[in-house]
């Protein structure tokens, strides 16, 4: 979940440049940064200050999100060897670091932080004793356990020296210099040429290119791929915060997916619909907000006749059957977590096939699938996923249109501009909402992947605990929870009896109610959003969005830090 980059440059280049490429990736984790030019190890706890006065032709940086050894200086990265031969930053988990670390200390290694990534700079180190770089970086490959990505420097060699096991490294190929970072957004803007790792791969990168190695140190062919991507992320303060920024690119985001999807991306769908009419049983393998996304998904597609399962990547070995009549369809914002990757290895090793939903093109994911779909959301600052969910839950509902689901997909990006006139009666909610321990948010059938996912982004963002279920789940132990003035959001479809009936059940018992809804008799309350939508699969999207400005007025009315919500990173690259 942490962010590296490397850069090496024919000609030299300011030290800070290495943290101002960093910056691009600090939603991957933000507890510490650091870097290292050769000559000067700058480490610092909290968010990335583009700082440093040095100048280099190759230097290493990486901002952090801890899992081995609490936030401090000793802990940030890059970590260096004992003799100061070896500097090395990582995004990962090395498994066996301890049984390692023990071997190194019994050859006289001193080690100066809690890190597991620190035991890579001390065993490359001590394979330099005996052998050269070439023949100590297989070595290493064959020692470590875990998922890596690794950067390293060794002192007196113009060269950063990379490998990648399960962990995202991606190469960039700009003009007179070379760009190794975790996610092609640290360089998007500087070249659209790219060359992705496979795992159990590696490079030596100088001023005059990089060379490309397997694991074992023989030479291999790495040809630069060209790639598309959303350079500009335009300006942040008219938005005030970048989450709020990306909820209102939803439209326009909605407009380029579904003007791709009947266009460059149209043979893609149409393949993707035939493979769900030949296969017996999808099953989508997702996490978090992507997981909500498809959870309507499924609601979508079930109301098509199709048999679908949405199941938790992490869980995905415990609960799924998988055999070569199954289509596993992995949706992934990143296209780089770890969680979803396992579970398409579980299903390749079963005979399933593999379709892809990402927004990050060239991904892991993607590379995994013989078939995938782009949603063209543009890239995502803030950790908090919105605009992201949105096109996920777009493409989502395309796909059910084409098995018969009645809906105009086209106004959606009009609604959303309706609903977002909205704001100031959504920003009264949230501001009520916040002053308050607990909130529910309760749906049903359509509204139940809603009420999930807005309970998330109130937790993500506020800090306050909130609870998305099932309406009719509430009688069944929840109800014992509610109190005089506990804030219950409705999500009320077509005004459905059964959740009204919930609803009511709930303000029987003391709870201030606040409700979305499309029904026109409902929605006149103050407490009250109506959502502009005849459509109820249009009407999970609106309140889906609706539910991610109610959590962003609630954090600001917080003082919360909503970009960068504490002990959260956007990119889940770990287990």
């Amino acid at each position: 979940m942490c962010g590296i980059v490397g850069i090496v440059s024919k000609t030299p280049y300011p030290s800070r440049v290495l943290l101002d490429r960093l910056k691009r990736l600090e939603y991957r984790g933000y507890d510490s940064y650091g870097l290292y030019d050769g000559r000067t190890l700058l480490r610092r706890i909290g968010g990335i200050r583009v700082e440093g006065g040095g100048r280099t032709t190759a230097g290493i940086a990486h901002t952090r999100w801890a899992t081995h050894g609490g936030v401090s200086e000793r802990n940030a990265h890059p970590h260096l060897s004992c003799d100061g031969r070896v500097a090395v930053v990582h995004n990962g988990i090395i498994e066996n670091y301890e049984e390692l670390r023990r071997g190194l200390l019994r050859k006289g290694h001193r080690f100066t932080s809690e890190t597991d990534s620190e035991v890579i700079a001390h065993h490359l180190e001590d394979g330099l004793r005996r052998r050269p770089v070439e023949a100590a970086l297989p070595r290493l490959f064959r020692e470590l356990k875990g998922t890596f990505a690794v950067l390293a420097m060794v002192r007196g060699r113009d060269e950063i020296f990379a490998l990648k096991r399960d962990s995202p490294l991606v190469l960039g190929a700009a003009e007179g210099r070379t760009i190794l970072a975790s996610d092609i957004y640290a360089f998007s803007d500087w070249t659209d040429r790219a060359v992705f790792f496979e795992n159990d791969e590696m490079a030596a990168v100088g001023p005059s290119g990089a060379r490309f190695f397997d694991a074992t140190g023989r030479p291999i062919r790495k040809p630069a791929r060209t790639f598309r991507w959303e350079q500009d992320r335009g300006p942040r303060r008219t938005a005030g915060h970048y989450m709020l920024k990306e909820i209102l690119e939803e439209p326009a985001a909605v407009g380029r997916l579904l003007f791709s999807l009947g266009g460059d991306q149209k043979p893609a769908f149409d393949r993707l619909v035939r493979l769900i009419r030949r296969t017996r049983k999808v099953i989508f393998a997702s996490c978090g907000t992507s997981y909500h996304a498809t959870l309507l998904g499924a609601y979508y597609l079930h109301r098509t006749g199709r048999e679908v399962q949405t199941l938790i990547a992490s869980e995905f070995r415990h609960f799924a059957k998988v055999d070569a009549e199954t289509l596993v369809v992995a949706v992934s914002q990143s296209g780089e977590t770890m969680d979803v990757i396992d579970a398409l290895k579980y299903a390749r090793a079963n005979g399933g096939r593999i379709a892809a939903i990402v927004n990050v093109p060239h991904s892991t994911i993607q590379r995994m699938s013989e078939l995938s779909l782009n949603i063209l959301a543009g890239p995502e600052v803030c950790v908090a996923s919105t605009k992201a969910f949105v096109n996920q839950a777009v493409l989502l509902l395309a796909l059910a249109r084409a098995f018969g689901f009645p809906v105009r997909l086209e106004t959606i990006p009009d609604r959303l501009r309706a609903l977002f006139r909205q704001r100031a009666r959504l920003r009264a909610m949230a501001v009520r909402i916040a002053r308050s321990r607990d909130v529910y948010i309760i749906g049903r059938g359509l509204t139940y992947p809603v009420a999930r996912e807005t309970a998330l982004k109130i937790k993500e963002t506020s800090y306050i605990h909130a609870e998305g279920m099932m309406g009719g789940e509430l009688k069944h132990g929840t109800i014992a929870l509610i109190e005089k003035g506990t804030p219950v959001l409705s999500l009320i479809n077509a005004g459905d009896p059964d959740i009204i009936s919930n609803t009511k059940e709930v303000e029987a018992r003391g709870a201030e109610i606040f409700v979305l809804t499309n029904h026109p008799t409902l929605g006149g309350d103050r407490n009250a959003v109506h959502l502009k939508t005849a459509n109820d699969g249009k009407f999970g999207i609106l309140a889906a969005a609706a539910g991610q400005l109610i959590a962003y007025y609630a954090a600001a009315a917080l003082g919360r830090p909503i970009d960068k919500p504490r002990n959260l990173a956007k990119s889940v690259t770990v287990k």
